[in-house]
C-alpha cells in the first residue's frame, strides 16, 4: 500500500452533553482522559484512537475533522503530523466529510483514486478494528462498491444501533471479504434486531470508505467551489444531514466488511463505568459497607462522600453535580439540557486553562461581571483586542511575565494590577507560569 494511497479522516464531533458534568461544549467525551495506555498513563479517546491508527496503519495520513471550539482541545492532546478540517458552523456528518474531503484533495494535494477511510475518534474497540484500515482501503482499490462499510459482529440483539444487513449470507459463507449490502435498518425493536443478527446483519459502526474522486462528485452537487477555502466559505451550500442518509442509503453500490471483536460507544456514563480502572477520581470516600458499583469523579477543590447507593456513578465538577443510576441514561438526559450551563465554567486552551469563579451566566440571575481564575503556562502567549462593551482587570497572584496594552509593555510579577479598556489591543507573555484572577465588567451601561 503507498504511503500516500490512504487518508483516514477522524470525526470528533458531538455537543459534549452526554457525559455531563465531566463534558461539556468545549470539553467533549472524546477528551476526558479516563483511559489508560499501555504503560498505565491517562489517555483520552481521541489520544487512544490516533495511537491505534498509527500502530496499526502507520502509513495512513490522518486529518480530524473538528470545529473552532475543539482546536485548543485536540492540538494540545495531540503531536505528531495530522491534519485539521474545521467547520464553521455544526450541520452534520455528511458536510462535515464532505468538507474534510475537500481538505484532503485539494490542501493536502490527493489523487482523485486516494481511499479516504472516515472513522469516529470516540470509539473504544481492539487493535484488530484498526488493522481493518488495510482490508477497507484494499476493497476501495478493487472497486468491489463504491462505498464500503465496516460492521461490528453484534453481541446482542440491541435496538441502540442502526444494522447493515448483507445480501444473501448463506451458512457456511466466507464473511471475511467485502459482502453486498442489501438495505440498512435504523435502531429495530429487540425481536426485529434478533431476526436480523440471524440473516447476518451487522452493527452499523460509521466507519465508510470510498475514492476521494467519488465523494468530490458528490460535493460537486452542491457547489461549485474548487478549494477548500472556497468550499468552507458556502458551507450552509451543503446538505444538514448525516452521511448515513445523505449518501450511504442513496448509493448504487455499497459493501460491507465485518469486524468481530471489542467495540464501544462510551457515550453513556454505564459503558464509560465498565472501562474506568478505579472507583474513584478526586478527593471521595466511598463506605465500603453499604456502596456497591458506584464509581466516584470529584475535580472540585472539596470532598464528596458517598453512603448507601448501588450501581450508581457521583460526578462533580465545576460546571455541575450529577448523581444517577447507571441505567438511567434516557432519565438524565432531558434533565441535564435543562440544567446544562450555556458556557463551560472550566475549559483547557493551548495557553494554559481557566476557571469561572463567579458571575458564569447572567440569564440565571448572574453578576454582569464574571471572575475566572487563570493558569497560563510558561512560554504561552494570549493575545487580542477588547470587546469595545467590556472592560478586563487582571490581578497577578503567581508568576511573572510581559504585558503589551495598546503598544506600552509592562513587566509583571505576583502583586500586579493591570486594566484592559474596550476596544485595546492586548498580548500576553509568560516566563515562567502565571496564575492571574480576571474580572470583565461591561460597561455598556457607562456610556
Amino acid at each position: 500500500m503507498h504511503s500516500d494511497s490512504v487518508h483516514v479522516v477522524l470525526l470528533s464531533g458531538g455537543s459534549g452533553t452526554r457525559l455531563w458534568p465531566l463534558s461539556n461544549a468545549a470539553r467533549s467525551k472524546q477528551f476526558l482522559k479516563v483511559l489508560r495506555d499501555d504503560e498505565g498513563k491517562p489517555e483520552s479517546m481521541v489520544q487512544r484512537t490516533v495511537r491505534m491508527v498509527r500502530e496499526q496503519c502507520p502509513e495512513a495520513r490522518i486529518t480530524v475533522a473538528t470545529s473552532a471550539a475543539q482546536v485548543d482541545a485536540i492540538q494540545y492532546q495531540l503531536s505528531g503530523e495530522y491534519e485539521l478540517s474545521l467547520e464553521p458552523e455544526r450541520r452534520d456528518t455528511a458536510p462535515a466529510i464532505m468538507l474534510a474531503a475537500a481538505h484532503v484533495a485539494w490542501s493536502q494535494g490527493a489523487a482523485d483514486d486516494a481511499t479516504v477511510v472516515v472513522m469516529p475518534i470516540d470509539t473504544f474497540a481492539e487493535p484488530a478494528y484498526y488493522q481493518r484500515v488495510r482490508g477497507l482501503d484494499e476493497a476501495v482499490r478493487s472497486r468491489v462498491a463504491d462505498l464500503v462499510l465496516l460492521g461490528v459482529a453484534p453481541t446482542s440483539p440491541s435496538s441502540k444501533f442502526g444494522y447493515i444487513v448483507p445480501t444473501n449470507v448463506a451458512d457456511g459463507a466466507d464473511v471475511r471479504g467485502p459482502l453486498p449490502v442489501e438495505r440498512f435498518v435504523e435502531k429495530p425493536t429487540h425481536e426485529l434486531a434478533e431476526d436480523l443478527i440471524s440473516k447476518g446483519a451487522l452493527w452499523n459502526c460509521g466507519v465508510f470508505a470510498f475514492r476521494l474522486g467519488y465523494l468530490l462528485d458528490i460535493v460537486r452537487q452542491y457547489s461549485d467551489a474548487s478549494s477548500y477555502e472556497e468550499l468552507r466559505d458556502g458551507y450552509g451550500e451543503l446538505p444538514k444531514n448525516s452521511f448515513d442518509y445523505e449518501v450511504v442509503e442513496k448509493a448504487p453500490s455499497v459493501a460491507v466488511i465485518r469486524y468481530t471483536g471489542a467495540w464501544k460507544d462510551l457515550g453513556t456514563w454505564g459503558a464509560l463505568c465498565e472501562e474506568l480502572d478505579e472507583l474513584t477520581a478526586g478527593d471521595a470516600w466511598l463506605d465500603g459497607e453499604t456502596v456497591s458499583d458506584v464509581h466516584v469523579v470529584n475535580e472540585c477543590a472539596i470532598p464528596v462522600v458517598v453512603a448507601g447507593i448501588e450501581h450508581a456513578v457521583v460526578v462533580a465538577t465545576s460546571d455541575g453535580i450529577l448523581v444517577a443510576g447507571k441505567s438511567a441514561d434516557a432519565r438524565v438526559r432531558d434533565l441535564v439540557n435543562q440544567a446544562a450551563l450555556s458556557a463551560p465554567m472550566c475549559e483547557r486552551k493551548q495557553w494554559g486553562t481557566y476557571r469561572v469563579l463567579d458571575g458564569a451566566d447572567s440569564s440565571r440571575g448572574g453578576s454582569e461581571a464574571q471572575t475566572r481564575e487563570l493558569e497560563v503556562c510558561a512560554g504561552e502567549r494570549i493575545q487580542g483586542v477588547q470587546d469595545v462593551h467590556h472592560a478586563t482587570s487582571w490581578t497577578v497572584t503567581s508568576g511573572s511575565g510581559e504585558v503589551t496594552i495598546d503598544g506600552a509593555v509592562q513587566t509583571l510579577s505576583a502583586g500586579d494590577v493591570v486594566r484592559i479598556g474596550p476596544g485595546v489591543a492586548f498580548a500576553l507573555q509568560t516566563s515562567c507560569g502565571m496564575r492571574i484572577i480576571e474580572v470583565r465588567c461591561d460597561v455598556s451601561g457607562d456610556e
